[in-house]
């Protein structure tokens, strides 16, 4: 279909427009096109990616405020794919064999994805053995801190409509892990976590909104240190499967980002000591399974 589209509408776009002027190189050619939702309106920051006959990567990024794409790349044939939050993914192939020409697609349509169908109204629990809670910070000056927390427990009661349902999470402040001994320990103490005294994190939430598609935005408070914030959750649901003991289990990927000034745990004062273990923006990533509750699980 695309093949056709560029057949019909490259010469009667090349050399015109607002791109008419742009000197491209003999040995390239340029991609333009218009990312449009089903009523025809511009989606903005839609994500797409180019990619060669190998699959690599040639070009990518988003859409401006118009929903345009305009890429120049080597010329040859290419995969193009459009992705946007509550839309279908849209790919399709695309040729580039005449170099320094401007070659419009004209508009992309991406369709409004399905909805997958959502847990059952009732009590549900997290499935610890297939969930993760991980961490991600900066070391000062340095790398990456991966880490997570081995021991949680949470529950969740699902409503008609999913807006109404609520969650509690409680997580072991003691579990944290990221695979260095000396900095977990430290994580522990009073500079950090100061399990002693706040011995759980704890996540409470009856704020579900729905972002269309499978986006939703779970907003809760956060218990940290002793002390409780506002936390948004960026959720994206993966529906309902049945397990291999025929059980029913839904999944969920979320993300958030937290900043321990806002905990008073004070980056500035450990860092003065030069004690500081992990940087001040820490991103949380969870990808979290649940199950009825009551379900009784043999298989690990």
């Amino acid at each position: 279909m695309i093949s056709r589209l560029l057949g019909r509408k490259s010469a009667a776009k090349r050399g015109a427009g607002p791109l008419s002027g742009l000197s491209v190189p003999p040995t390239a050619g340029v991609l333009t096109c218009r990312v449009l939702d089903p009523v025809s309106e511009p989606v903005r920051q839609a994500e797409y990616t180019l990619t060669d006959a190998q699959g690599r990567k040639v070009a990518g990024g988003e859409t401006d405020p118009f929903g345009s794409i305009v890429a120049m790349v080597p010329l040859g044939e290419y995969r193009l794919s459009v992705s946007a939050e509550s839309f279908s993914p849209y790919r399709g192939g695309v040729s580039l064999l005449e170099g320094g020409k401007i070659v419009s697609l004209g508009d992309v349509t991406l369709q409004i994805a399905p909805t997958l169908p959502m847990p059952e109204p009732g009590d549900w629990e997290i499935e610890a053995a297939h969930t993760r809670i991980g961490f991600t910070a900066r070391h000062i000056g340095l790398a990456q801190v991966y880490g997570r927390f081995d021991n949680f427990a949470g529950a969740i009661r699902m409503s008609d409509p999913i807006e109404d349902s609520a969650m509690h999470v409680v997580i072991d402040a003691s579990s944290i892990d990221t695979n260095v001994r000396m900095r977990d320990d430290h994580l522990r103490s009073a500079d950090f976590l100061d399990v002693e005294r706040f011995p759980t994190l704890e996540f409470y939430s009856d704020q579900f909104q729905h972002r269309g598609g499978n986006k939703w935005i779970v907003t809760g408070g956060l218990t940290l240190h002793g002390v409780t914030r506002t936390v948004n959750l960026d959720a994206q649901y993966q529906g309902i499967r049945v397990g291999m003991e025929g059980e029913t289990r839904a999944a969920v990927k979320a993300t958030t980002e937290l900043h321990r000034e806002d905990f008073t745990i004070n980056w500035q004062t450990m860092l003065a000591r030069g004690i500081a273990v992990v940087g001040s923006s820490i991103k949380i990533d969870l990808d979290i399974q649940i199950v009825p509750k009551g379900t009784e699980l043999k298989f690990k």
